[in-house]
């Protein structure tokens, strides 16, 4: 524990640089997925068919090992941030994707009914109404990929992407050194911590966005 524990002390700079390295390529991808899941679900939530292929599409991307996918992202984009921001939202877009389906879909047809029946266009029966009456379940989507893509990103080292990946993996592959273990368990325990609280500000999130009749 003590050699823990200086390790942190004298690598906390950059301990803290890893860390918001990481949360930053998390947040930058998930915004841009959530972005891309919700354009699609848009357009074929009322397509059963649609709906179903596109769920199957984004379920397939989730099967491609992580490994793999960066490994076929390489050759195309080369090392570093792209193959791995472009990694991570193809693997956050089915939570929010099927979220984003589930809640269009769960909406009353009767309040859309009454929303044209007093004259709002098909854009702003989707804007004013459908939409907020989704973000439920939209924002449980994002939670869901958040915590996916934490431990993703950590795997993204191998295409020398940011984050704290790199400490995992230098630590791993000095197994013997004194600073080994600590290093690895380091990089492991933050990102644990940084999901946590990546977590708790959606619940804060939801709590400010989702009106209380909604959340009850």
């Amino acid at each position: 524990m003590d050699t823990w524990w200086s390790f942190v002390v004298q690598r906390r700079q950059q301990l803290f640089i890893d860390s918001y390295l990481h949360v930053s390529a998390v947040v930058q991808s998930l915004l841009i997925a959530t972005v891309v899941a919700v354009l699609v679900g848009i357009l074929v939530y009322r397509s059963p068919i649609g709906s179903a292929a596109a769920t199957a599409a984004a379920g397939a991307i989730l099967t491609v090992p992580s490994f793999a996918l960066l490994g076929l992202l390489i050759p195309i984009f080369g090392l570093g941030v792209i193959p791995t921001v472009t990694a991570l939202v193809l693997y956050a877009l089915l939570p929010i994707l099927r979220n984003t389906l589930i809640g269009l879909s769960s909406v009353d047809s009767a309040v859309v009914d009454a929303a044209r029946g007093v004259g709002m266009n098909r854009l702003r029966v989707l804007t004013t109404i459908e939409l907020p009456l989704a973000w439920p379940a939209i924002l449980a989507g994002m939670r869901v990929s958040t915590q996916l893509i934490m431990g993703i990103l950590a795997l993204a080292a191998y295409a020398k992407g940011p984050g704290l990946g790199n400490l995992i993996f230098s630590g791993l592959s000095r197994l013997g050194s004194p600073n080994a273990v600590p290093q690895a368990l380091t990089g492991t325990v933050l990102i644990v911590v940084l999901a946590l609280l990546l977590d708790g500000i959606f619940v804060l999130v939801g709590r400010l966005t989702i009106p209380r009749g909604i959340r009850d």
